[in-house]
């Protein structure tokens, strides 16, 4: 069981010792006071529930977060009236990732409402953060070197307090997009909910997708179709999204490529490498059917086996034909979806068989362990650091700025991705309205998946992991 699924058992199981806790109390209050007092004071309890106590945070928010991160600078700064004062001897560059060390304090109404930092500078934004945080907070920066260094920028707290003392990180990066970028993809979407803009804007980008993605397909069946033809269905929709979809960004068919095999089954193909693992729904033992669109021939289309051994081969063959200089993929330490660990792990065991070797792994997370909302707030606004606790491992972050426009076409690329189209189930959006209207949340127009206000973002953030070996060069 890995450690997400540890902190949702024992956030269920608390979750159920303080329903039975609360049943008795109303039945206490019922007996002693008015039959009709305890079914108006579960209603009131459900929906502060839904508006304040829905969301998956497995830490208390007054936890300091706590990295290690790899800088080329730091510098103590002090904010006086709001504004960062940097030292005279600090020169940023435009490109610069910045990240801002500092202390942060909910007030008494962020406890009911998301504490957030405003930031005034080259263009306005807004990171938020955990209701009732009270610790060590790391705020992105990037994209304001010119005013930080000015002295323009601002910083004020809604629903919380800063400190005075603070620091500033400083990343200096080379252009990872000058070379070919390899996008490695769990599952169709996943290159497009981490790194739309980044493969956009790269020279020559090439976008890999590991599964189908063909499991929990009810909004098909709701169709009328049975179990496995809904899931067959979904997989060969999946299959051609993450074909088509990349195209919108300039990145042509023949440069993506879906291997087929099945969700949620890579932890079992790692497990025993020869063994061909079918699909759990889709009644398949063959990647074939949802490989029909590639336009790249790989050695494993003899067999259409979902193996571990096809999946390393598979990958093998990519990167000898690609020779990418970067290559994005899954950061397991923050990620804990098992396909998304697996997926890195196969890319690592892949590299330590080719002749080939990139510069740069750019890491990714689409989910985490602690929190289900980050990045918090809303869409459009910055991305603060996640929450990371483990101060062992030195961190790099990597943070690429996105236009407006560029965050325009990233949800309408959203948007195309059958996966995030039905709409939400109603207990979903009727929390939404609760917490619409009692702790001010908003989500964005162009999607009701909660992938739409998360995704799409002011940055779009990685963390940088350097090859030892230089790529060989032919």
């Amino acid at each position: 069981m890995n450690r997400k699924q540890q902190l949702l058992k024992r956030h269920r199981r608390n979750k159920r010792l303080g329903l039975l806790f609360g049943l008795v109390l109303l039945v206490v209050v019922g007996v002693l006071v008015a039959w009709w007092l305890p079914l108006v004071l579960a209603v009131v309890a459900w929906a502060a529930h839904e508006a304040w106590f829905a969301d998956h945070l497995f830490y208390a928010p007054a936890s300091d977060y706590d990295y290690q991160l790899d800088a080329d600078e730091c510098h103590a700064v002090v904010l006086r009236d709001g504004c960062v004062s940097v030292p005279g001897t600090c020169r940023l560059q435009a490109q610069d990732t910045l990240i801002l060390k500092i202390r942060l304090r909910a007030g008494w109404l962020g406890r009911f409402f998301d504490p957030a930092v405003k930031i005034h500078g080259d263009e306005a934004d807004c990171q938020a953060f955990e209701r009732g945080v009270a610790g060590v907070r790391y705020l992105n920066l990037t994209g304001h070197s010119q005013a930080l260094g000015e002295g323009r920028l601002r910083l004020a707290g809604q629903f919380c307090r800063l400190d005075h003392d603070a620091e500033l990180f400083v990343c200096r990066h080379p252009d990872y997009l000058a070379g070919p970028l390899l996008v490695i993809a769990p599952h169709a979407d996943d290159a497009e909910l981490a790194a739309f803009a980044t493969y956009a804007e790269a020279r020559e980008s090439w976008i890999v997708t590991l599964t189908a993605g063909e499991i929990e397909a009810e909004h098909y069946r709701d169709m009328g179709l049975d179990p496995v033809s809904a899931a067959r269905l979904k997989g060969q929709l999946r299959a051609w999204d993450s074909l088509s979809v990349p195209l919108w960004a300039g990145v042509p068919q023949e440069r993506c490529v879906q291997l087929g095999y099945f969700c949620l089954q890579l932890p079992a193909m790692k497990a025993q490498p020869d063994q061909a693992v079918g699909s759990r729904e889709a009644d398949l033992l063959d990647t074939r059917p949802f490989r029909r669109f590639n336009n790249v021939v790989l050695a494993s289309d003899a067999n259409g086996a979902p193996s571990w051994h096809n999946l390393i081969q598979d990958l093998c063959e990519l990167i000898e034909r690609i020779r990418p200089a970067s290559i994005v993929l899954p950061e397991p330490t923050l990620d804990p979806h098992p396909d998304h660990v697996c997926a890195r792990d196969a890319v690592i065991e892949a590299l330590a068989q080719t002749r080939w070797q990139p510069e740069v792994l750019l890491h990714y997370a689409n989910h985490l362990h602690d929190n289900d909302r980050w990045p918090m707030g809303d869409a459009g606004n910055g991305v603060a650091l996640p929450p990371y606790f483990d101060r062992d491992a030195a961190m790099r972050p990597w943070a690429r700025t996105v236009s407006t426009q560029t965050q325009w076409q990233k949800a309408m690329s959203l948007g195309m991705m059958h996966d995030l189209q039905p709409r939400l189930p109603f207990k979903r959006r009727l929390r939404r309205v609760l917490q619409r209207y009692l702790a001010g949340r908003k989500w964005p127009a162009f999607g009701e998946n909660e992938f739409f206000r998360k995704a799409v973002r002011r940055h779009e953030l990685f963390w940088v992991e350097t090859c030892a070996d230089k790529r060989e060069q032919r």
